[in-house]
């Protein structure tokens, strides 16, 4: 009885989606505090490194919440006849897994650009250290939102605001590091923290010291770069010995093999 309950519960469910009694968009919103317990911590930074400002992260989580929905019916639907608690479970896993996918898509896009992003922050802060030497720290910060890499731009309008509000600790400095947890950023944002409040008559001496960390921490990254082409080249280059040897190995064999069967 309960799984024939189930069977009409699915049917009448995606009849009154068919007939637009039931929107999924609307279901997602209404439900959006609940279905935000399954965000990742690092969701946002990923698509804001994979797409910049031109998608909200948040639209783009509630239609990996739908195709949880759509799949797990579909799943549903065709394991119906042999309906069970194991094929709902089965369904809602098989959901889950697409719905998991969006999010280890975004990951491994990071991870295959990790070198470029990585070096944005530190790019960014050599600009910004040209307009600090006529501004303050905030106000420079303020001037450098336009031109800022697009990854940067929404993080950064936070940071003024916190500042802007009253907050001069360093508190504002290290949550844009947590939202952008690229390399070193921590380090970086403390740096940009005690430049801002250093005394006026101290402020070229702070500059230079400031100056040669970040380019410090740029060599450090070209330097990671480059020896990471150079790990991918030689294990292009050990896959390519290996090829060769054994096509030679096999080459070699059926020679024998030929030689063998003449005789």
């Amino acid at each position: 009885m309960q799984i024939e309950m189930l069977i009409l519960t699915v049917i009448v469910f995606i009849v009154m989606i068919s007939s637009g009694q039931i929107s999924l968009n609307q279901l997602v919103t209404d439900n959006e505090m609940l279905f935000r317990k399954l965000k990742e911590e690092d969701y946002d930074f990923y698509v804001k490194a994979r797409y910049g400002e031109s998608i909200n992260p948040n639209l783009l989580f509630n239609q990996r919440i739908k195709y949880w929905m759509i799949v797990s019916t579909l799943v549903l639907l065709a394991l119906i006849r042999n309906i069970s608690v194991l094929t709902v479970c089965v369904s809602v896993a098989a959901g889950f897994g697409i719905f998991k996918m969006g999010y280890f898509n975004l990951s491994n896009y990071y991870k295959a650009h990790i070198m470029q992003i990585d070096s944005l922050l530190p790019q960014y802060l050599k600009g910004l250290e040209i307009l600090i030497q006529h501004y303050t720290v905030p106000v420079a910060i303020g001037k450098s939102i336009s031109d800022a890499p697009e990854i940067f731009k929404d993080g950064l309008k936070i940071m003024i605001d916190e500042i802007n509000s009253g907050d001069d600790t360093i508190t504002p400095y290290m949550n844009f590091a947590k939202r952008y947890p690229v390399r070193d950023s921590m380090r970086m944002m403390r740096l940009l923290y005690r430049l801002s409040l250093g005394r006026q008559e101290r402020k070229q001496e702070q500059l230079v010291m400031f100056s040669r960390t970040i380019s410090s921490l740029q060599q450090k990254a070209r330097e990671t770069r480059y020896a990471s082409r150079l790990e991918k080249m030689e294990s292009k280059t050990m896959q390519m010995l290996v090829s060769t040897g054994v096509g030679l190995m096999i080459l070699l064999l059926l020679s024998v093999m030929q030689m063998m069967g003449s005789s």
